[in-house]
C-alpha cells in the first residue's frame, strides 16, 4: 500500500496526506462550537436571559439540548433540563443519538457526505431526502467483483478500463482478482494491469484511501464491502451481476451514464444501518478488571490478552447450537434487563437490511432498511408462542449462555468469523454509527419494493378473475342460487 502508483507521477502517500488534511479541515469546520443554550429552571419559572437572547437571534427559534435524553428540542417544548446542565458545562455535550437510534455519521469516505438540507428543523433528516454530494471530486475507486465467476470478467475489464482511461481515477482491486488466470484472455486488460492498485484483505488498511466503491456481482459483494470498512464506508454503487441481487439495484447496461450521474452527485442514498457486535471472552473480562481505573485505553499491555472481538455486520449476527445435539439455552438481555431465555436452535439478531436474508427464512417480518430497528428472531424455538420481535435501534442487546445450559453456542457475523461462545462469556449488540451508504438506482421506496417483487416474488399470485357474466350482484339475495343467477344472466343476454 505504500508503493507508488505505477505509470503515474502521482505519489499515493502524498495523495493520502492531502486527503487526510482536507478531511481534518472539513471536520474542524463541522465541529466549530455552536452557541447551544440551555434553559435553567428558575424559582419563579422564568427562562434565563441567555435562552431568551438566543431565541431572538436572527428571528429564529433557539434550540437547546434536553439533558435527560440526547435529543435536540425547541425551547418552547423544554420544561426543565434539571441540574445536570451545570455538571455538563452548559449542555455542550455532543449529541450521540437521534430519537430511537445512534445518529449515523454523515460523511462517507474521504469526500462523500449527505447533502445538507436547509429545510431541516432538527438534526434528524428525513430518510427520503438523503442524497449524495461530493465536497471534493472522488479520485480513488475500489472495484469489488465476484471472485471465480467468468461471467463477471467482461464487465469488470470494461469498467476498470473506462475508469482508468476516461475518468483518470486511481483504481483499487483485490490482489486475488489479479491472480485469476482467465484475465490473461483479455489483451486490453494487460495494457493497464500493472497500473492498478491492489490490496489484501486482513493485511492492508483501506481507511481514508477509497472515495467510491463499485460492486460487480451479487449481494455478497456488498457484504464484502461492509466487511472491508469497519468504520466509515465510502458510497457504494452495486451492479446486479449475481444470482439474487436484492442489494444490487443497478443494471450494467449503459454503466457509463449511471456512474457519471453518481459522480456528479445526482443520486439518492439508503443508509443501511449496521450492528456493532462485541464478544467479551473470559480472558478479556480478566483484562478489563486488571486495567480498570487506568487511562481509558482498552488495549491490554503485553499483547497476550486479545481485545474483545469487535465486528460491524450489515445483515445479521447468528447464535446457534453448532454441532451439539442439545438445544441452545441462551439468555437475552435488553439494556441490562433480562427479557427471556431462548430454547431452540439459536437466535438471529439482524438489521432491517438483514430482515430479508436469514431472518425472513426463520419467519421474521421484512422491514425497510431506513427504519431504525433491531430484529430478534428465534431459530426453531421449542415454543409455540415465541414470535420474532422488533426493538428500537437505540438499545443494547446482550446474549449469554444460560448457566444451566447443556452446551455452548457458536456465533457468526454475516457468515464470517465463526467462533464459540462459552459459559461466562457474552455478546453485546448495538446499532453502529457507521452505516453503509448504498446508492439507489431510483429511490429508496422503488428500489426496495422492486427487489421484493423481483427477487422474493413478494405477493405474487394468480389474480382472481373479474365477474364478466355476473356484472351486477346488487339485486341478488341470499335465497338466490347459482342456477337462478345463470338463468337470469342468459335471459339478459337474449
Amino acid at each position: 500500500m505504500d508503493n507508488l502508483w505505477v505509470g503515474s507521477e502521482t505519489d499515493l502517500s502524498v495523495l493520502h496526506e492531502i486527503r487526510m488534511a482536507d478531511r481534518l479541515e472539513y471536520r474542524v469546520q463541522c465541529l466549530k462550537p455552536r452557541e447551544v443554550v440551555c434553559k435553567q429552571q428558575q424559582p419563579d419559572g422564568v427562562v434565563t436571559a441567555n435562552a431568551t437572547a438566543a431565541r431572538s437571534v436572527a428571528g429564529k427559534p433557539a434550540f437547546v439540548r434536553d439533558c435527560s435524553s440526547t435529543n435536540i428540542i425547541d425551547t418552547d417544548d423544554c420544561d426543565s433540563c434539571s441540574s445536570c446542565c451545570t455538571s455538563r458545562q452548559g449542555c455542550r455535550r455532543r449529541r450521540t443519538r437521534s430519537l430511537n437510534a445512534p445518529s449515523p455519521i454523515q460523511q462517507f469516505g474521504p469526500c462523500g457526505r449527505i447533502m445538507k438540507n436547509s429545510a431541516m428543523v432538527m438534526s434528524i433528516q428525513d430518510p427520503a431526502s438523503q442524497r449524495l454530494t461530493w465536497y471534493k471530486p472522488p479520485l480513488t475507486v475500489l472495484v469489488i467483483k465476484k471472485v471465480h465467476d467468468a461471467a463477471v470478467l467482461p464487465p469488470f475489464v470494461q469498467l476498470v478500463q473506462w475508469l482508468f482511461t476516461e475518468k483518470r481515477m486511481v483504481v483499487f482491486v483485490e490482489s486475488a482478482v489479479m491472480d485469476e488466470p482467465l484475465l490473461d484472455q483479455y489483451p486490453a486488460f494487460q495494457g493497464f494491469k500493472d497500473k492498478l492498485m491492489t490490496f489484501q484483505d486482513g493485511k492492508d488498511d483501506l481507511t481514508d484511501k477509497i472515495d467510491f466503491i463499485i460492486c460487480l456481482g451479487g449481494d455478497g459483494t456488498l457484504l464484502y464491502a461492509s466487511h472491508l470498512f469497519q468504520q466509515s464506508v465510502p458510497p457504494v454503487m452495486a451492479f446486479h451481476l449475481g444470482s439474487l441481487g436484492f442489494l444490487t439495484p443497478f443494471q450494467f447496461d449503459n454503466f457509463q451514464w449511471q456512474v457519471n450521474n453518481v459522480l456528479e452527485g445526482n443520486a439518492a442514498l439508503t443508509l443501511r444501518s449496521r450492528l456493532r457486535c462485541v464478544m467479551l471472552k473470559k480472558r478479556d473480562k480478566e483484562a478489563e478488571i486488571v486495567n480498570s481505573g487506568g487511562g481509558g485505553g482498552g488495549a491490554a499491555g503485553g499483547g497476550k490478552n486479545k481485545l474483545p472481538t469487535n465486528v460491524l455486520v450489515l445483515n445479521e449476527v447468528v447464535i446457534d447450537r453448532g454441532p451439539s445435539p442439545y438445544l441452545s439455552n441462551i439468555d437475552l438481555f435488553l439494556d441490562g434487563k433480562h427479557i427471556t431465555s431462548v430454547q431452540g436452535d439459536g437466535l438471529i439478531v439482524s438489521t432491517p437490511t438483514g430482515s430479508t436474508a436469514y431472518a425472513v427464512a426463520a419467519g421474521a417480518s421484512m422491514i425497510h432498511p431506513s427504519v431504525p430497528a433491531i430484529m430478534v428472531t428465534p431459530i426453531c424455538p421449542h415454543s409455540l408462542s415465541f414470535r420474532p420481535i422488533v426493538v428500537p435501534a437505540g438499545v443494547e442487546l446482550k446474549v449469554a449462555i444460560s448457566p444451566d445450559s447443556r452446551n455452548t453456542s457458536w456465533v457468526s457475523f454475516d457468515g464470517r468469523n465463526r467462533q464459540e461462545l462459552l459459559h461466562g462469556e457474552s455478546l453485546r449488540v448495538t446499532t453502529s454509527i457507521y452505516p453503509v451508504p448504498s446508492i439507489c438506482a431510483l429511490d429508496q421506496i422503488s428500489d426496495w419494493f422492486d427487489s421484493l417483487a423481483e427477487c422474493l416474488h413478494w405477493n405474487v399470485r394468480k389474480r382472481q378473475k373479474q365477474l364478466e357474466d355476473l356484472t351486477d350482484l346488487t339485486h341478488s339475495s341470499s335465497n338466490d342460487t347459482l342456477d337462478s343467477l345463470e338463468i337470469r344472466s342468459e335471459s339478459g343476454q337474449e
